[in-house]
Parts: C-alpha cells; structure tokens; sequence
C-alpha cells in the first residue's frame, strides 16, 4: 500500500472517532442540561442558576487535575503550539479527558462552547494515531487537521466549514495532496453524526423564508463594521478578564470567585446559561420574547424596547461570563461564544432598525445569521470558515453575498486595530510566540546549541601580542575570543586588528591582548531562538557572533551554518 493511500484509510478512521466523540460529548451536555433545567418555573427566576457553574466547574477541575492530570482551559492555543513547537505530539490523556471536563463545565451552564474541546479531542486522536503508526511530523500534523475537521463537521453538521476551519485556523499552509483526507476526514465525521442523531439534535433548526434583497446592502456594511467593533470589545474584554482572575492567589479562589459570579449573571440573564445556541434558534425564529423566560425580567416580555436591552447586555456580559468559565478552570472554548454574541448583534441590529420604522425592513433571521458570520471572522480571523460555517448552516447559498461582504469588512475593521487572532494573542500573553511565516517556522527548528563552532581558538586578555601570532599559525581561523581564568568573554581580536603590528618585534613583548581586543558587534546567548538571532546577524552586520551562557563562553556560531542547517531542514521537508 503507498503512503498515500494509508494517510486516506487514516483520515477516514480518525473522521469516525472524531465524530463520534463529538455525538458523545454533546448528548452528555443535552442530558445534564435537561436533568438540571426541566421543570423551571418560566415566570419565576431560579435560584439553582447561581451554584451550579461553581459545582460544574470544580468537578471538572478536580476530575482535570487529580485523574486526568490535564487542566481544562483554551483548546485551539494549545493545540497550534504544539503543532509548531512540539512535533504535533500531542499527549494521550487528550484523546478522551476534554470529553469529560467540558461535559461537567458546560452541562453546568459554563458559558462556553464544545467546538474547542472537541477540536482537541479530534487532534489528539490524530496525533496519537500518527504516533502509534510511526509517522513523521508533518504528517501527523496533516493528522491533527483531519480530526479536527471530523469534530467540526459532526458538531454543524458543515463539512465544508470545517475542512475550511482546520486549513485557516489549524494547518494555515496545506498541499493539494494533503486536501484529500481532511475531506474524507470531514464528510466521514459529519456521516457519523447523521447516523447517531440524525437531524434531531441539530444545533440550528429554522427555514430561512426571506430573500436576499440588494437593497438591503448598505445596511449590511454598517453591520459590518458594527460586527468588528464588536469583534475587538470580545476579544480585549476575554484577555482582560482572564488576565484579573489569574491575578488571584490561588486556584480555589478563582473558582469561588469565577463560579459565583458566573452564576449571579446566568440568574439574572439565563440565555447565557452553557452554549447558547437555543437562544440563537428563537431569535432566528423571531420568537425573541421567550428569552426572557427563567429570568427575574419576565414581566417585560411584551416590551420590545426591555428586551433591545436585555439583549445589549448579554452582548456586553457574555465574554466576560466566557472568559471567568475558562479562567476559573473549566473547560471550553470561545468558538460558541463568539457565534451567539454575533447572533445577537444582528438580531440587535435589524430589531432596533425595523422597530424604528425607517426605510425598508430588515429581515431577522438573515441578520443574525451574517453578523455571527461577521463577529466569528474578526474574534478568530477566519474569514473564509466563517463564510461557509454558516452558508452551510442556512442549507443553501442565499446569504453568499452578504456573508461575503461583512466578514470581509469585520475582518478588515477588527485587524486595523489587532493584528493577531485571539488564539495568537492569548498565546502571547503566556510568552508563547507561534512563527508568522513558513521561513521562521523553519528558523525555530534550529537550535542554536546544534550550530555553535568550536574550533575557535581562545586566549587570554593578560596575554601579550606574541602568544596570539602563535596562535594565529595553528589557527584556521580569523576570530579570536579573549576569554579570561573563568571563561568569561571578554572581547574578539581578528587577523585584521593586528595585521599592522604583528610583526613588529617590539610591540609583540610589550602590548597585551586587552589593549587590542574590543567587543563583538552582538553576543548572541544560548537559549535565544534562531529568529532572534538572525535579528542580530542584520543589525550587526557580522558574519560571525559569539554564544555565551551566564556570561561563560560557548563558542560561535556563523551565517554560512545557519543557512546550511536551513538548507537542509528545507530539503527534509520537502521529501517528507
């Protein structure tokens, strides 16, 4: 069997076990809710609402910490960082303990999504089955993809979405070659969910009875913009909050404190009660009264300005009520929140402008539907999985165009003023940097301690000019490294700097080496990455630089070996 025929058998099997995770994990979070939830009182506010994200919070910690040894948190960072600084090597434990951790977390009405802990399943199984068949790097990476979009796919039921989604978020660089299983991956993963649960536990169900009207388009470009303001208020206010609870002393702390006030939001606004994605169907549906329901607002649930209210403020709350779920050590993911914040922008948006009554009227259900479109591609920067996610979801092409238009112009909006994805950046706030091109990809791969020369023949600064000429006939070298009794570097002498005086009788029993010596244009240290050290190659202008480590002398390293090691990492690369 070729290579590539196994990778396709591969895909295809790992397209099955994502999947299935997936129908797995969302039926255990279907049933808790419906065990926890049923039976509310719909004119009175529950009170249950306020503990049970800390008890789902605390047993998915406990379970993460003490049996998985795995933490819950963000999923899609850890999963690109290990992409490109760990081999693709992701650990075992992964491949079954997110299905665990985020069923406790969001059954409990954590206020999270399942896409990234199911995306970190589907990963793991990719990656630990590349491992159990001794794949190499870049195919179990081509791996990963596969089983994320096989998780994608069986949660939407979108598997074009999610082939998109896996090569825009997950792999960013892919073959047309390596194309082929990530869509076997995908469409297997979206077969195994229509099989298990069919049409029944679709996370969206509506029939979309509006067309698409060219008129509207102007309305579409200021939701556009709307959408990328929004996308940066999710994204700053996710990192800052984040950033407070981990301010807090102790993990017990941040439980207590996440879990309560997590629970005092979902009593007051219980829409914001796990995913989300019912409350998206009612106002896809126009039924936007009854999410109202279970809450102490109930009395306003005829007053249409009470509920463009209520919405705004679930609009401002919920990544703060996302980002307290995940900083307090549940598990989840922002994916889900960014689509029901941009559900409800859109729905907001055409609400409040027909309840106006000026020009033409807005249809509901294509706005919410774009503006989740709009709000995804700027929070994640992926444009293009955003477009089809949802195209997907609507059954058909009727929205392409306006889908189109204001994920372009939210993406726009949202990078004018952050470059990076809130993935990136909240890697960036853990001083994990990822490489922004294919060339610093292969740069990290080279360690500098692999690179260092140390065939430079050193000398001492006490030393006199005619113990270096003595060094300079057994020297196949231009460089000296001045280096004292505890090797620290003290400075360099080249050929050059004596090649005046080194035969000059006089000079060479009378001047010292620490008279001659001067320091090296950059020193280059051993744990900096080799991106950084070609940073100091350019501004330097040196064709060789000294290593050191705590002030101790390593050696050199050289431009020709850099690029010699680059040279050939490129060639292995490309014959694998």
């Amino acid at each position: 069997m070729s290579n590539q025929s196994f990778i396709l058998i591969l895909s295809g099997i790992i397209g099955v076990l994502s999947g299935l995770a997936a129908v797995i994990l969302k039926e255990v979070v279907h049933l808790i809710q419906r065990l926890l939830t049923e039976g509310f009182y719909v004119e009175y506010a529950n009170f249950m609402y306020i503990i049970y994200p800390i008890i789902g919070i605390t047993a998915a910690f406990l379970l993460g910490k003490y049996v998985f040894k795995d933490v819950g948190g963000h999923g899609i960072p850890d999963v690109l960082f290990t992409i490109s600084k760990k081999q693709s090597i992701i650990p075992r434990v992964k491949t079954y303990s997110r299905v665990f951790t985020s069923a406790l977390t969001v059954g409990f009405g954590g206020s999270v999504g399942l896409e990234a802990p199911m995306l970190v399943t589907g990963s793991a199984i990719g990656s630990n089955t590349g491992l159990l068949v001794h794949l190499n790097a870049k195919k179990r990476t081509l791996l990963i993809g596969c089983g994320a979009a096989g998780a994608i796919s069986a949660i939407f039921g979108a598997p074009i979405g999610a082939v998109i989604f896996a090569i825009e978020v997950i792999l960013l660089e892919i073959s047309t070659a390596s194309f082929i299983p990530l869509l076997i991956a995908s469409v297997m993963g979206s077969l195994t969910s229509m099989l298990l649960i069919g049409g029944e536990e679709a996370t969206f169900n509506f029939n979309l009875q509006d067309e698409f009207i060219a008129a509207h388009m102007p309305y579409y470009l200021l939701l556009g913009m709307v959408c990328g303001v929004v996308s940066l208020y999710f994204s700053r206010v996710v990192l800052r909050t984040e950033k407070i609870m981990e301010g807090l002393e102790s993990q017990s702390m941040r439980i207590l404190y996440g879990g309560a006030l997590l629970g005092i939001m979902l009593f007051f606004f219980p829409p914001i009660y796990g995913e989300g994605y019912d409350t998206l169907n009612l106002l896809i549906d126009g039924n936007a009264n009854q999410i109202l329901e279970k809450s102490p607002f109930f009395s306003a649930i005829e007053n249409p300005y009470l509920i463009l209210i209520f919405l705004a403020l679930i609009i401002l709350l919920k990544p703060i009520a996302s980002a307290l779920t995940l900083a307090a050590g549940g598990s989840g993911g922002i994916f889900a929140p960014s689509l029901y914040v941009g559900g409800i922008v859109g729905f907001l948006f055409a609400y409040s402008k027909n309840l106006v009554g000026f020009h033409i009227p807005l249809p509901l259900a294509h706005f919410t539907l774009v503006a989740m479109c709009g709000v995804m591609a700027g929070v994640q920067h992926a444009p293009l999985s955003a477009i089809f996610l949802i195209a997907e979801i609507t059954g058909g092409y009727e929205l392409f165009v306006p889908l189109m238009f204001v994920s372009a112009i939210s993406y726009i909006t949202t990078t004018y003023y952050q470059k990076d994805s809130i993935y990136v950046k909240q890697l960036k706030e853990k001083g994990r940097q990822l490489p922004e091109s294919k060339d610093q990809e292969l740069l990290d791969m080279i360690d500098i301690s692999h690179v260092i020369e140390r065939d430079l023949l050193p000398i001492n600064p006490e030393a006199y000019l005619r113990d270096l000429i003595d060094l300079v006939k057994i020297s196949k070298r231009n460089i000296f490294p001045v280096v004292d009794e505890n090797k620290q570097l003290r400075g360099i002498l080249t050929l050059d700097d004596i090649r005046d005086i080194m035969f000059d009788a006089e000079k060479q029993d009378t001047l010292q080496v620490k008279t001659l010596m001067h320091s090296p244009p950059e020193i280059l240290f051993s744990n900096e990455n080799m991106q950084k050290a070609m940073d100091k190659f350019e501004k330097s202008g040196a064709w060789n630089l000294p290593v050191v480590e705590d002030g101790v002398y390593l050696g050199f390293v050289s431009k020709s070996r850099i690029f010699n090691s680059y040279r050939k990492r490129l060639i292995r690369q490309k014959q694998d």
